[in-house]
């Protein structure tokens, strides 16, 4: 599996960091050395690293709890909305708002209000406003949608963070961090690794290797759930 993951992972370009000027010093220990002034990964190690976060992912699809997938730039949501999607979990593919972890009980109580609007909306039951009042009331829902929309499933703090990105995503990662809640990220050069329990060390900006990683991570949710 390890050579198979290691050409998959090079093929996808995940071994192509950003320039030496962006590198964080956490980074370095993945890096193998610099090619025109561009960092490259070793992706022996990022294999190694890959296999462990997949470990990771089954072992707690298993125990049925909760995995919040989270990637907010333009190039990551559409595949992590689908990704989370598939394997009916929550998902931030968007702007972190920030206290949706700790300051989860304040945060829960708009999903909720989300959800009953919606639920009033549905069942016609918004007819006893004025016309004013249920555009006010449309306008509040696509509000608490854009913000909260994948998080209605989530009832509770998760098991565990995925993230595309964490330099992106700092404030989440930082959050998952106070809380004690692990983060499995695939990770570039520029990026704290200090702040990430299950690190994929690879480019966390073009769209191969988003998806590849993506989809392995999605592969190891559902052998974990089918397993428990």
């Amino acid at each position: 599996m390890s050579s198979i993951q290691t050409t998959a992972l090079t093929d996808a370009g995940s071994h192509i960091g950003y320039s030496r000027t962006r590198r964080h010093p956490t980074a370095q220990k993945f890096l193998l050395g610099t090619k025109d002034r561009t960092d490259i990964f070793n992706v022996e190690n990022s294999t190694k690293l890959l296999e462990k976060a997949i470990e990771f992912v089954k072992a707690t699809a298993s125990t049925g709890r909760q995995v919040l997938f989270v990637g907010g730039k333009a190039e990551v949501q559409v595949a992590l909305k689908r990704a989370a999607e598939k394997v009916a979990m929550p998902y931030v593919a968007g702007r972190w708002v920030g206290g949706t972890l700790t300051n989860f009980k304040n945060i829960r109580g708009r999903i909720d209000r989300l959800v009953k609007l919606m639920d009033e909306r549905e069942k016609g039951e918004l007819i006893k406003y004025t016309k004013r009042e249920r555009l006010m009331i449309d306008r509040e829902i696509d509000e608490l949608l854009a913000r909260f929309g994948g998080l209605i499933s989530m009832k509770e703090k998760p098991m565990a963070l995925f993230v595309i990105d964490p330099r992106h995503e700092h404030t989440a990662v930082r959050e998952a961090n106070q809380l004690g809640i692990p983060v499995v990220a695939l990770a570039s050069s520029d990026c704290d690794f200090s702040m990430l329990q299950y690190p994929v060390p690879g480019n966390d900006a073009t769209s191969k290797s988003i998806a590849y990683v993506i989809g392995i991570i999605v592969d190891a949710f559902l052998a974990g759930k089918k397993a428990a």
